[in-house]
């Protein structure tokens, strides 16, 4: 059930990320600004964000074997639109809204995950199903490329019939635990309970930085390195493709540590590593040495984070509303990931390059530290169990 899980999870994300390696070239051929060319790549961002709290709670109450293959299925659409029909950056736009239902699936395999496994478990087991989330980097390996060498269609033809085979094989092969949590109630009122929970806010602002920081950095950071170091969109994308794959890498380990040992106090290491990381990469640093060796200590920061705040989830939340909760916490970490693009297309375009960008990263990377290191340890400490 995690592979079948892991894998939708990763072919949904393959899928919401096959905009943003294409940003260069989209600028050029449609003529975009700076800021439209991040508002391009932000756009499924944000909608597969939101639409993880409707996702969630939807999850808790009908359960996994029919929502993932269903959200599957339906990505499917905006997909083959993209690839034949959208050639303007309107079209683009809209196309990109209904790509971003492939984001949604986060909120729908926590809860599945969570139920199969125990207690002492279960970080490890997030953090394996988010490996999903390199989805990302097999975009970024191979969408520039197969578009270059087959045609600009191929690589959103190859993953509508990914996502096709996968759903037919969810709806026949995945199962909800038996006897799992139900939440009661409607969606509104099971999504209002989680959102009244003080816990969850917490969650969803550590969430913003480490979720948000990475689908930010895998978005954006082939314009960041065309623009700021003058690399071309192959290079670019391969690099990027590079920080991804260390950032799903280090999930798991996030999860496991959490496991060991105790997911505050790696959420609050990780947070340093990103703020550490953002202060270098400020400065512009050569690329090759410095450059690179920030780069890669925010993706080790950013995903072993994002592994840990769920093992949090797992232990400050009841099992019936995981799914609940996860909807919002990883709408925060979708949105978290929609701004900073945003920012840094609006910072360059002001000020003709990147460092306030990166001073805000650092700011807010060291406010998640100390939230962290502060009410969120107390929280934890007069949890039972934790």
């Amino acid at each position: 059930m995690l592979f079948l899980a892991t894998t939708g999870f990763l072919l949904c994300f393959w899928a919401w990320a096959l905009l943003a390696p294409l940003g260069p070239r989209l600028r050029e051929e449609l003529g975009l600004d700076s800021f439209q060319q991040s508002l391009v790549v932000a756009v499924p961002v944000v909608v597969g964000a939101l639409g993880r709290i409707p996702a969630g709670a939807l999850t808790d109450h009908w359960g996994a074997r029919r929502v993932f293959p269903l959200v599957a299925g339906l990505t499917v659409l905006p997909v083959l639109y993209l690839g034949h029909l959208a050639d303007s950056p309107a079209e683009v736009l809209v196309g990109g809204f209904f790509l971003g239902l492939g984001g949604t699936t986060f909120a729908v395999g926590v809860p599945f995950v969570n139920a199969w496994y125990p207690p002492e478990h279960r970080g490890m087991a997030l953090g394996l199903f988010g490996i999903g989330t390199g989805g990302t980097a097999v975009s970024a390996f191979t969408t520039v490329q197969l578009s270059d060498a087959v045609g600009s269609s191929f690589p959103f033809d190859l993953v509508a019939a990914c996502l096709t085979v996968y759903a037919v094989a969810a709806w026949s092969l995945l199962r909800d635990k038996p006897g799992r949590a139900v939440a009661p109630g409607s969606m509104a009122t099971r999504t209002a309970l989680a959102l009244r929970l003080p816990a969850t806010w917490q969650l969803a602002f550590l969430y913003a930085v480490s979720f948000g920081g990475f689908v930010a950095f895998s978005v954006y950071l082939p314009t960041y390195l065309t623009q700021a170091y003058a690399l071309g969109r192959s290079d670019a994308a391969l690099r990027t493709a590079g920080f991804v794959v260390l950032a799903v890498a280090m999930r798991p380990v996030g999860g496991w540590l959490s496991d060991r040992t105790d997911p505050v106090r790696v959420l609050t290491v990780t947070y340093g590593l990103v703020a550490s990381g953002a202060l270098v990469a400020a400065f512009e640093a050569e690329l090759v040495t410095v450059g690179t060796a920030a780069f890669l200590t925010m993706a080790a920061g950013l995903g072993a984070g994002s592994g840990a705040v769920f093992a949090l989830v797992a232990r400050l939340v009841a099992p019936e509303r995981v799914g609940a909760v996860t909807g919002v916490v990883g709408a925060a970490g979708g949105l978290g990931g929609f701004f900073p693009p945003l920012v840094m297309g609006a910072v360059e375009g002001a000020t003709g390059d990147y460092t306030w960008g990166f001073v805000l990263l650092v700011v807010t990377a060291a406010g998640a530290a100390t939230l962290a290191a502060t009410t969120v340890r107390r929280r934890a400490r007069a949890t039972p169990g934790t």
